[in-house]
């Protein structure tokens, strides 16, 4: 059984960096990608970030591009999402997914979620 589980939200200024990371467990060899997707308050949920895991290719939102950071730790089965020059409208729930498809995080069906992880930036 995959179990995702997140940590590393929490409340931060604007200007501000948190770090994410989601710890996979179980039957992650078949893992295509993992990445971050993020719901704000009232609006739909969006990928954010993914990562790989054949070739260790990164792809981000527009919105997150040059301040946020999508990395992977083999040793530890774990992605790390940095995040840096925090704004208030990176304000949301954040939930960590994994995908058994090719494109399946950039489709919105990933196979496995997380719990989700709050960030709340304040102005």
């Amino acid at each position: 059984q995959v179990r995702l589980v997140e940590s590393g939200g929490g409340l931060v200024q604007a200007g501000g960096f948190l770090r994410l990371s989601c710890a996979a467990s179980g039957t992650i060899f078949s893992f295509t990608a993992m990445g971050w997707y993020r719901q704000p308050p009232g609006k739909q949920r969006e990928l954010v970030a993914h990562i790989t895991f054949s070739s260790s290719t990164t792809n981000y939102a527009d919105s997150v591009k040059g301040r946020f950071t999508i990395s992977r730790d083999n040793a530890k089965n774990t992605v790390l999402l940095q995040m840096n020059s925090l704004k208030p409208e990176d304000t949301a729930v954040y939930y960590c997914a994994a995908s058994l498809r090719p494109s399946g995080l950039e489709l919105g069906v990933p196979a496995y979620w997380g719990q989700g992880t709050q960030v709340t930036v304040s102005s």
